[in-house]
């Protein structure tokens, strides 16, 4: 019997030089994702990668990236990276820095929210790359201050997500103003259906790196229900609360919610923060920052949390609400256990809840495990039968995929969600566009950033 090879990153191809850049910031042995990526990414071909959250999707681009720019001569940026959230994208310009510096290689962010001003005097440095959310990369488009016309790698993260938040019309402004000769990494949770009509108008002969099926939280996750009401959701959560003495992260479905909760659990003597896309770029920053450092024990989030951040150490997931959303439930449970650790999750669920229960249960294909304790609450029906939820995959009269098919207006194409603190209302794609600068419609609406 052979013995197996360990894989490193030199056997991925990584120069001698960069190899030291990974080795201080303590990234030894390369994750799945990153060594069926890396390769090809540094043969200069496109890849579609998939994978869970918490696999090391970000290194599996920068890393190839960092190593191609290198060689190349410094001027306009040479790389884009776009991402749905600003939380995200400092976090990545934070990954860049880390593993760039050594090597002179630099990123600026360009998101809302921020200073325009402040972007402009940045862009003015000459960064390598730019980390930008597609609502403020366009405004600058329109406004002539970035110019796209030198890019050779542009990286679309989260991709699902951003086409989830109403971002396609922003994507194919920006694709269509950016060079065709140009190498294209698309990295995605899961693989909707429209994602593969993204992937096929952006990649040309990718290398699929499909590490596990999206639907599958990760190995290390312990999640469990707690049947509830919604009157005594806090009360739990207090209870847990008071059992847990490590970092957890709390879900609401939204912003006021959050806002409410983190005063009642402020009031109660814990150390809390609030994040979600109502709150000011600074606030954000210093809420994510705090948890992290450790000066917050608890984060109380929307949706806008549920994607890419790296928060090392949370011991314990709580869904408040049930995301609207099924896939989102993996994504949010995935804050913990990440990089093969262990944690916990715990979901409330009420009987308004059952419905969005059953899709969970039907995109994971298995039941979630009730808490020790935790009994179904009977259904109150009208004529005053009571009975117990349907079992996870019972037909509900619903279409194939039912609640986790993501709802459609029809009056028409759905406004972008308002993950990211603003109303989502964009121009559509407008006629005559131009490679180098899109046109601006006279009177445009309120964008995304």
């Amino acid at each position: 019997m052979t013995e197996s090879v360990a894989v490193s990153f030199e056997s991925l191809g990584v120069s001698a030089p960069l190899l030291q850049a990974l080795k201080n910031v303590g990234l030894i042995e390369p994750t799945p994702i990153q060594i069926k990526s890396i390769p090809a990414a540094l043969e200069g071909r496109d890849v579609l990668g998939c994978a869970q959250t918490g696999t090391g999707k970000t290194a599996a681009f920068v890393i190839p990236m960092i190593e191609r720019l290198m060689a190349g001569p410094k001027g306009p940026p040479r790389a884009l990276i776009l991402t749905p959230t600003r939380e995200l994208a400092f976090q990545i310009q934070e990954t860049i820095e880390k593993i760039g510096r050594s090597r002179r290689i630099f990123a600026t962010p360009i998101v809302g929210g921020a200073d325009m001003n402040a972007q402009i005097r940045g862009l003015r440095q000459r960064p390598d790359i730019l980390v930008a959310t597609p609502g403020r990369l366009l405004d600058h488009m329109w406004q002539g201050t970035i110019s796209l016309n030198q890019l050779q790698i542009v990286v679309l993260d989260e991709a699902d997500r951003m086409l989830d938040m109403g971002f396609a019309p922003q994507l194919n402004q920006i694709l269509d103003a950016i060079p065709e000769e140009r190498q294209t990494l698309l990295f995605s949770a899961t693989m909707p259906t429209n994602l593969g009509d993204l992937a096929r108008m952006s990649l040309k002969d990718p290398v699929r790196a499909m590490v596990s099926k999206s639907a599958t939280p990760a190995e290390g996750v312990n999640h469990v229900l707690h049947h509830t009401t919604s009157s005594d959701k806090t009360q739990l959560l207090l209870m847990i609360l008071q059992e847990k003495q490590e970092s957890v992260l709390v879900f609401t479905r939204t912003k006021h919610r959050a806002d409410r909760l983190g005063e009642t659990l402020e009031r109660g003597g814990h150390r809390v923060a609030v994040l979600h896309g109502g709150r000011r770029l600074p606030q954000r920053r210093a809420a994510l920052e705090g948890f992290r450092q450790g000066r917050f024990q608890i984060l109380v989030a929307t949706d806008i949390a549920a994607r890419g951040l790296d928060v090392a150490n949370i011991g314990h997931v709580v869904n408040y609400d049930l995301p609207n959303v099924p896939e989102d439930y993996v994504h949010r449970i995935g804050r913990t256990a990440r990089m093969n650790a262990i944690g916990s999750a715990t979901s409330f669920v009420t009987v308004e809840d059952y419905r969005s229960l059953q899709a969970i249960e039907r995109l994971l294909g298995c039941a979630v495990p009730c808490a020790p304790g935790s009994r179904p609450v009977a259904r109150q029906r009208p004529n005053g039968d009571t009975s117990r939820p349907p079992a996870a995959g019972a037909r509900s009269g619903q279409k194939p995929g039912g609640a986790s098919a993501r709802p459609r207006s029809s009056n028409g194409p759905s406004r972008p969600r308002s993950v990211d603190g603003q109303n989502g209302d964009r121009p559509e794609r407008p006629r005559n566009f131009n490679s180098a600068r899109p046109h601006r419609p006279s009177s445009p609406a309120p964008s995304i950033r």
